[in-house]
């Protein structure tokens, strides 16, 4: 999916009004106003067309219109005027927002014929927004797009409504359930593990500025964290790890690159299977209802998948992390406290250098003359998966240490061999073994790393580790504590040899081990 940075809303808070509402007013009515003045070049075209060329360089008439809005429930509540504390897809009443039940979609149409009136007599047009449930506002930005359903366009958001919103509120309640106490001491006590983050200091304490990808692994062992512990009072503890396993299946479910009918089906059983057992939390004391407007969207994923696709076509987490890098390096880069601006001359800036350096490149290949087509080129393909390492190692080691703490008894012999093969890579295998036995090592000492990462970019873009190798004897830590030894299995291809150079070489990687 590709992404094109348009412009900036302006962020003015209108301090000088010092009545409340009347400066929440101003703010929205800004808001849709700077969207309208956006959008606008799309009316004509979105009615009539517009002739464009696809991938396979076929022209056809196309038809740009405003189909979705990705955003979290705040800004959702802004763009389609609703209140705060209702859904912005179908007409729930707010005491109803925990009950398991579909109710009436928004007519687009309604709030159309409503939004037509601010024109006229004030007490009329407030009336209408009143009667319809939404804002007065003077003219909202989609009231006059081509094809557009402002109620149909908002689409879920598994960054702040799932992991930010509905995990963070079962974090919570099992926290209050077992005590911060228990459910510390578990993730301290849990095995390190290459795909799971180790919490030593609990999980209890970050309830605030936790980002997503922390929520991410939070929910990888949430589910081991409580399943055998017992509930207070004596109660039966089965009702409560279902609710936790419905929800993570949600999770998970939700975040499917590739959808059928029988997944969607899952999708449903699970939420199913949250509403059936979620009286646990109220009997418990937890909660005294569910009228919560993440939750409430959870009943919107199907129809939204049905009609926009996965949810990774419109997850936050690719703006948010765009956003905080532009951000972040505009800010580092400008240092002001304008940042907006400085931001977009910034990126302007980056453009224009990017320009340069490929054409001085271009003309150092030779060329005299400049092209009459000039492309940005596209920047390099990110390799899956990269090996990432400490910049230096742990310590040096004797081979004699390596054979007793690190069990690799075979080092100095495949270091004998690697290097005849090195010096020789001509030489048949026994020519091979007789130099590698006659092959003096000046040293006798290797530098050693303890660990191996291995990242990939993630979905968000940014990289994450996917893999992980230790080798690392038994040791002592400053508090007289006995860290155990760990050394995980590996094994290595390798392609460079081939034919019976490669026979002969294969027992060097026989005794390998990640040091």
């Amino acid at each position: 999916m590709a992404q094109m940075l348009i412009g900036y809303i302006p962020t003015t808070k209108f301090l000088g009004l010092t009545n409340k509402a009347a400066r929440r007013r101003a703010v929205v009515n800004l808001f849709h106003a700077c969207m309208r003045h956006v959008l606008h070049p799309i009316i004509v075209p979105g009615e009539s067309g517009v002739a464009m060329k696809s991938g396979d360089g076929v022209w056809r008439r196309c038809h740009p219109i405003f189909a979705n809005f990705v955003g979290d429930y705040p800004e959702q509540a802004l763009v389609t005027c609703t209140y705060n504390g209702r859904c912005s897809k179908c007409t729930v009443p707010p005491d109803e927002l925990g009950e398991h039940r579909t109710y009436p979609p928004r007519l687009h149409q309604s709030a159309v014929d409503a939004y037509l009136l601010p024109d006229e007599e004030v007490h009329v047009f407030h009336a209408a927004c009143r009667n319809a449930g939404l804002k007065p506002v003077y003219h909202p930005f989609w009231e006059s797009l081509p094809l557009a359903d402002i109620f149909i366009s908002i689409t879920p958001d598994v960054l702040h409504q799932l992991l930010q919103g509905t995990m963070k509120y079962l974090i919570r309640w099992l926290v209050r359930i077992f005590g911060p106490t228990e459910i510390d001491a578990r993730c301290r006590a849990m095995p390190p593990n290459h795909k799971t983050m180790l919490f030593t200091k609990g999980i209890s304490s970050r309830q605030s500025r936790v980002s997503g990808q922390e929520h991410k692994k939070m929910c990888s062992i949430l589910l081991g964290l409580i399943v055998d512990l017992p509930i207070p009072r004596g109660w039966d503890s089965t009702r409560l790890v279902r609710i936790v396993r419905a929800l993570l299946d949600f999770l998970y479910l939700a975040q499917y690159q590739c959808h059928t009918s029988e997944t969607l089906n899952h999708l449903r059983d699970a939420l199913s299977e949250f509403h059936d057992n979620k009286a646990i939390l109220m009997d418990l004391g937890v909660r005294k209802h569910f009228n919560i407007p993440k939750f409430h969207s959870l009943t919107h994923y199907v129809s939204s998948i049905l009609l926009f696709g996965t949810t990774d076509n419109y997850n936050t987490e690719q703006s948010e992390r765009l956003h905080i890098d532009f951000a972040k390096q505009a800010y580092h880069a400008t240092n002001r406290k304008d940042i907006y601006p400085q931001m977009t001359a910034w990126l302007q800036r980056r453009e224009k250098i990017l320009l340069h350096t490929t054409f001085i490149k271009w003309r150092q290949r030779g060329h005299s003359r400049r092209p009459q087509t000039y492309r940005i080129p596209e920047p390099p393909r990110v390799p899956t998966q990269t090996i990432k390492m400490a910049l230096n190692p742990v310590k040096s080691v004797k081979f004699d240490d390596l054979a007793h703490n690190y069990g690799a008894i075979g080092f100095q012999d495949a270091l004998g061999d690697f290097l005849a093969h090195l010096n020789h890579p001509s030489a048949s295998t026994s020519a091979l073994r007789q130099r590698a036995a006659d092959t003096l090592i000046p040293f006798r000492r290797v530098p050693v790393f303890h660990n191996i990462k291995f990242t990939k970019r993630g979905d968000s873009g940014n990289s994450e580790i996917s893999d992980s190798a230790h080798a690392r004897p038994e040791v002592v830590d400053t508090y007289g504590r006995v860290i155990p030894a760990r050394f995980d299995t590996v094994i290595v291809h390798h392609n460079s040899m081939h034919g019976q150079q490669n026979k002969g070489m294969s027992h060097s990687y026989q005794n390998w081990s990640p040091s």
